[in-house]
């Protein structure tokens, strides 16, 4: 581990040209996301550069050099984070150990967590409505303990159940940086996944309102 330095972090770099002040900044973006776990707020790096520095342009120009790379820059829950391609997730799993096979959710599952993303907050009584299945509390378990959704407020309907909502994890395992980026839910109706919302007899949120 490198010997902490007692020296404020010289953000401006006002002795440098423009270019070299633009490389180093870009280095030290680099640095901290490829040393952190999870996606990266704006922020958080805005901390490392100059205030006039256009963090955007910059993680452009450090995506545009990773072209060819095994690994890329991804915008994910607000933030941003290096992920590896697609195309090498085999080669991880082998490296890894692991099973060749993903698990992948069941019909139910990946239904009740559409549902979830889409119209949250929302009881497990509305989407047992909204399915035409009940909805068991396994079933809702198995995405908790996934990280996927959790509990939101009660709801005001008799006995004031909990509601769900999704979590950064969810937006993490799906690659999106925000709930706006989900595809069009007029999708999931006309393919039949969904009861049209028309036809429910409940105060739906639409995504993205209020926000």
């Amino acid at each position: 581990m490198a010997p902490k330095s007692s020296e404020p972090l010289d953000t401006e770099l006002a002795d440098l040209p423009r270019g070299l002040r633009w490389r180093e900044w870009m280095a030290r973006v680099e640095a901290v996301l490829f040393a952190a776990s999870e996606p990266v707020g704006r922020e958080v790096l805005a901390r490392v550069v100059g205030k006039d520095c256009a963090l955007d342009l910059l993680i452009e120009d450090i995506s545009a050099e990773l072209t060819g790379r095994p690994y890329e820059i991804a915008r994910i829950s607000g933030g941003w984070q290096f992920r590896t391609r697609p195309h090498h997730a085999v080669a991880i799993r082998v490296a890894r150990g692991e099973d060749d096979a993903v698990r992948e959710f069941t019909q139910n599952e990946a239904l009740v967590l559409t549902i979830i993303a889409y119209m949250q907050p929302v009881t497990r009584g509305a989407i047992s409505r909204l399915t035409w299945r009940e909805i068991s509390r396994d079933l809702i378990a198995r995405l908790h303990r996934q990280d996927l959704i959790a509990r939101g407020p009660r709801s005001p309907e008799p006995g004031a159940p909990y509601t769900y909502v999704t979590t950064p994890g969810f937006l993490v395992q799906f690659g999106l940086e925000t709930l706006r980026d989900l595809p069009d839910l007029e999708a999931l109706e006309d393919a039949g996944l969904l009861k049209p919302a028309a036809d429910i007899a409940l105060d739906l949120p639409i995504v993205g309102e209020g926000e």
